[in-house]
């Protein structure tokens, strides 16, 4: 892959930048200035390329548009909080924690979907999922969102307290960078 690619994630969430420019090596990737597109698309990859698609109308016109969207999934919630995860309550960690007690089916998953449109309109296309399970209590310090609950399968540490060494390459977020990756490399 050439590096000095210039990217707009057409976001606001810094952890998110620092994350995907972490995951796509030689990408300089940038926030989204001013108005950012709502989240109104009915899955994951909707909002990804709805937030690409707006970037390429609003963004800098020579740069790559990233568009992320991602959340958590719980089988006993039918897979919610899903597509509302940001969204879904003031403190997500103590919602989700709550809706669980006394539930033994912890399983989730995280989902990300990443489409990255070229200077030139060319669409591309990341997908990337981490299955775990919901701890019982938040721990660690490190990540954001649902990390401090989410344990991997095969860890019994949540991606909190794994950190963010660990979670750079083992993410939903980093599966689908390279995934991305991969795309782009097939049609080059």
């Amino acid at each position: 892959m050439p590096h000095g690619r210039e990217a707009t994630l057409c976001s606001g969430n810094e952890h998110k930048r620092r994350e995907l420019e972490a995951a796509l090596p030689g990408w300089t990737i940038r926030l989204l200035e001013g108005e950012l597109p709502l989240e109104t698309g009915e899955t994951f990859l909707d909002n990804a390329r709805a937030k690409a698609l707006f970037g390429r109308e609003h963004g800098r016109p020579g740069d790559w548009m990233l568009g992320e969207d991602s959340g958590i999934e719980v089988a006993a919630l039918g897979g919610g909080p899903g597509i509302r995860s940001a969204r879904w309550a003031g403190d997500p960690v103590a919602r989700l924690l709550e809706e669980l007690d006394g539930e033994t089916d912890r399983r989730a998953r995280y989902v990300c979907e990443l489409v990255a449109i070229s200077p030139d309109g060319e669409e591309l296309r990341g997908h990337g999922t981490l299955a775990g399970r919901i701890a019982h209590e938040a721990r660690g310090s490190e990540g954001f969102g649902y990390d401090p609950i989410f344990v991997p399968d095969g860890e019994e540490l949540t991606v909190a307290e794994l950190g963010n060494d660990w979670k750079r390459s083992h993410s939903h977020r980093a599966q689908a960078a390279a995934a991305l990756i991969a795309a782009l490399a097939s049609v080059r």
